[in-house]
């Protein structure tokens, strides 16, 4: 069975915001704590309040609908131009990343193996989430939260509304319906022709059009044999003039589930009171993440992140987003949530499940290392002043918003917790990071061997 991953949180007006996170904010010293048994009492002590507890096995979905997932997750014929799949951002060669700050859609050129941006296009503005516990029911979908559940349970709020098709079985599909509308990551733009020189079809409706996308995608897989013969076998009760793209999203989002669901880590035996599962290091970590550092107060439940909001002034950069680029607003912006639902530079808390595998970090990639993030936390005021582009790759170095207005506005938006430095020692902060890595099922580490060796369209992998 599988365990519930999330508390409902009601969107609140950004007074009531700002007076929560206030409240959470703890003074409590830390007292380093030399015997393991007490430790280990003072852990679990400090663990208990914040809703973290291992996760079960998720219930194995149906085979059939597993293998055709996993065809469309890596075929690039869902893409307009044909040359990018959901697995190129999301490579298992990349623990479901793609080591890149700032993701490349379609359009990109390859220069040494490597996907790189292409003439004419622009990075996507965010970083490509990681796959890793994708499944396990988080509340919240992208770094702005703009697919949820904020609606009630089973009611997946997405920028398409009532658009959205009623097949749609759960968040994780309603995410998967958005990425082939998007014009930047898989779509292509009016006038582009796919890899064989045909003229880009799916690029040609009008960004509002989302059900001509949706048909115009599966009338390609649908005329491909071998996808009609997966979709008869997923949707037995199902005639091929009757399927939509939510039954292809549905397909993903089981392939998603039963593939990176990665829960074995050293922590959950530690929660299942094994006391050894934890380095000696790694607890002292943990209990400064429960207690004085206040992770938890932003990273809690069994997903430790995914169930609600800080603006924690993350360095601007990229192309930006909405109606605040070049800037990113995050879930500040009213395309988003609306005019003051949340203040600017609010994203997504990041679920930290082998968090250790899916560098760089933050909504844009901004820190390449645990250490970094760390430290950022550790002094926001500083890490924002001082950010070192040189932390950047090369071709994103120019897009860093590093002026003096855009740091004045971040940190006037800056979480009431992290306004004050957490004078965290350097080893402390080192063994925040050997908790963070404890987070990290072995499994993980090497997920050679998922990707199929060919898809039914013969397009190229990756």
């Amino acid at each position: 069975m599988t365990i519930l991953v999330h508390t409902r949180r009601a969107v609140v007006p950004t007074a009531f915001v700002t007076l929560a996170l206030a409240a959470a904010c703890s003074d409590a010293p830390f007292v380093p704590v030399d015997s393991t048994p007490a430790l280990d009492a003072q852990l679990r002590q400090a663990i208990a309040p914040w809703g973290v507890v291992p996760i079960l096995p998720v219930n194995a979905p149906d085979p059939a609908l597993v293998s055709l997932g996993k065809m469309l997750f890596f075929d690039k014929v869902l893409s307009g131009n044909r040359d990018v799949s959901c697995g190129s951002c999301h490579s298992p060669a990349t623990h479901t990343g793609d080591d890149a700050s700032l993701a490349v859609g379609t359009g990109a050129a390859m220069i040494g193996g490597v996907r790189s941006l292409g003439a004419g296009r622009q990075f996507t503005p965010r970083n490509a989430p990681s796959l890793f516990s994708v499944g396990l029911k988080p509340f919240y979908m992208f770094w702005d939260g703009r697919v949820n559940e904020e609606l009630g349970p089973g009611r997946f709020n997405t920028p398409f509304g009532s658009v959205l098709p009623s097949g749609v079985t759960s968040l994780l599909a309603a995410q998967a319906m958005i990425p082939v509308t998007n014009r930047v990551e898989m779509r292509g733009n009016a006038g582009d022709h796919d890899v064989f020189g045909n003229v880009n079809e799916i690029a040609q409706p009008a960004d509002a059009q989302v059900t001509e996308i949706w048909t115009a995608v599966m009338h390609r897989l649908l005329a491909i044999p071998s996808y009609v013969q997966m979709f008869a076998s997923a949707y037995p009760s199902i005639s091929p003039d009757r399927l939509g793209f939510e039954h292809a999203a549905n397909a993903i989002a089981a392939f998603e589930t039963q593939t990176f669901t990665k829960t074995n880590t050293a922590f959950d035996r530690y929660l299942a009171h094994e006391d050894n599962a934890l380095s000696l290091d790694a607890k002292r970590g943990a209990l400064l993440f429960f207690t004085t550092a206040r992770c938890a107060s932003c990273h809690n439940g069994p997903l430790l992140g995914a169930q609600n909001f800080a603006s924690v002034a993350v360095p601007q950069l990229g192309p930006g987003t909405g109606n605040a680029a070049p800037l990113d607003v995050g879930r500040g912006d009213e395309t988003v949530s609306g005019p003051a639902r949340f203040p600017k530079f609010f994203f997504r808390v990041a679920p930290l499940r082998n968090v250790e595998l899916t560098a760089p970090y933050m909504h844009n990639g901004a820190y390449p290392t645990l250490e970094a993030v760390v430290r950022h936390y550790n002094n926001v005021d500083s890490a924002v002043k001082s950010y070192d582009v040189n932390q950047l790759p090369p071709s994103l170095r120019s897009t860093y918003h590093g002026d003096a207005a855009t740091i004045s506005a971040l940190l006037a938006s800056l979480d009431p917790r992290l306004q004050q430095p957490m004078q965290l020692t350097s080893e402390q902060q080192r063994q925040i990071v050997a908790f963070l890595k404890s987070l990290t099922d072995p499994s993980a580490r090497d997920l050679a061997g998922i990707a199929p060796a060919a898809v039914p369209s013969g397009l190229p992998i990756p």
